[in-house]
């Protein structure tokens, strides 16, 4: 969530670097400020009643001991009357304030100055390319490989639920965990702190992130408990600092969760969403970290460094882009995106996202740290996938396909116990 003061104080730099992201803020801008300046001036109405108030009920003390009872009534009426008109003023202040952060909500985090201009995902800039895209004749795509030898089976998750919840079997199942334990070992390795969160969080921790009410319509509820399933482990995770103040000595924060993950997006019908493209539930291992402002940017850096290291291990084409303003999160500043080359596909899948949300998170969550002077500050927040499976997978078991079945990546073959799919 923006900070009031920033927009009470600079609304054109909020204006146009709102704009960038395609969303035109003027008018919530203008109300805010209207209903922020009701506020403050019956805040200072409020001030100078409850001052006169109190003057006024130290004279009741002093005039009944003076014996002036009637002039001591007359006062308490006074007191009384400045009462009500300081209840006025609070609800006033109360209603302002309420619908104030009504629209504060809708507005998105302004992105970083190094956001290109871009209403599209074709507007996103490439940074950097690594990688040999394999030259495959007859290559199936990976829906065909996973029904070949019968590793994904995405009929029977219909079956069970509904399209977008395959069922992973066998050698499926095992390298799909082969996975998320090499992730995991690869952040913890890194300084990451693992943690297992629940898979369900409550409105606060949907607000405090960022998806609630955003994203409200994409999450699935559970109605009865008032619970929502998390879309990614940064909900729960991030949500570990809710009002809470951390030293400064105790930044960077750095942790790693795997979970599944549950998103009702809907998608559009063809070769874009088909077998393992766009699920509904899907396994993700995230990394989260909590840093200083001054280093946030550097921490960035680092989880792109992180992440790139692990696709380059898993020996995949890849290419990293710095997303346009069209195509970031609402709660982001700025985004870098990995994608990998589908051979089978002949497209790029992304399978990370890596963002700083700056101090965005950390307001909505009340999330701080005492600077050197023992002041709290907002601290920043980051995270990234490191990695969602589904794409990986697919990319996997396309890249990697030859005369004999599929070969498993010499990273994984510890983990999964096998060199071949066959």
């Amino acid at each position: 969530m923006l900070n009031i003061r920033l927009l009470r104080e600079q609304p054109e730099f909020v204006r146009e670097r709102l704009l960038v992201k395609n969303f035109d803020a003027t008018g919530i801008i203008g109300k805010i400020n209207s209903l922020d300046q009701s506020r403050r001036v019956a805040q200072t109405e409020l001030d100078s009643i409850l001052a006169e108030q109190n003057s006024i009920a130290r004279e009741v003390g002093m005039l009944m001991k003076s014996g002036k009872k009637e002039e001591a009534e007359a006062a308490k009426a006074k007191v009384a009357a400045l009462k009500e008109e300081s209840k006025s003023l609070e609800s006033k202040m109360n209603d302002s304030a309420n619908e104030m952060n009504d629209l504060l909500v809708q507005l998105p985090n302004l992105p970083h100055t190094s956001v290109p201009l871009g209403k599209l995902p074709t507007d996103n800039v490439v940074v950097k390319e690594g990688g040999e895209i394999p030259k495959l004749t007859n290559a199936l795509p990976h829906w065909e490989l996973a029904r070949k030898y019968d590793i994904i089976d995405f009929d029977l998750g219909v079956k069970l639920t509904g399209a977008g919840f395959p069922v992973y079997k066998g050698k499926g199942a095992k390298i799909q965990r082969a996975l998320i334990s090499y992730f995991l070992d690869k952040n913890t390795a890194a300084g990451y702190t693992e943690v297992q969160p629940p898979l369900m969080v409550n409105e606060a921790s949907g607000f405090g992130t960022g998806q609630l009410p955003d994203k409200g319509e994409q999450m699935y509820h559970v109605g009865l408990d008032n619970f929502y399933l998390i879309p990614t482990a940064e909900v729960p995770v991030t949500n570990i600092f809710r009002d809470v103040i951390l030293s400064a000595g105790e930044l960077p924060v750095k942790m790693t969760a795997y979970t599944p993950c549950f998103r009702r997006e809907a998608g559009s019908y063809g070769k874009d969403v088909r077998g393992l493209n766009r699920l509904h539930q899907f396994d993700k291992v995230e990394i989260v970290q909590v840093a200083h402002p001054d280093t946030s940017y550097e921490a960035l850096e680092g989880m792109v460094e992180h992440v790139e290291s692990i696709v380059k291990a898993l020996g995949l084409p890849y290419r990293i882009l710095r997303l346009c303003g069209g195509d970031m999160s609402f709660t982001s500043a700025l985004t870098y995106d990995f994608e990998v080359y589908s051979a089978a596909q002949e497209r790029w899948l992304e399978v990370s996202s890596v963002s700083n949300f700056e101090s965005f998170q950390a307001n909505r969550l009340k999330l701080r740290y005492k600077d050197e002077n023992g002041k709290p500050q907002l601290a920043h927040t980051l995270n990234g996938s490191s990695l969602a499976l589904p794409r990986i997978l697919a990319a996997l078991l396309e890249n990697y396909q030859d005369e004999k079945g599929i070969r498993v990546p010499e990273v994984l073959r510890s983990y999964c116990g096998f060199d071949y799919i066959d």
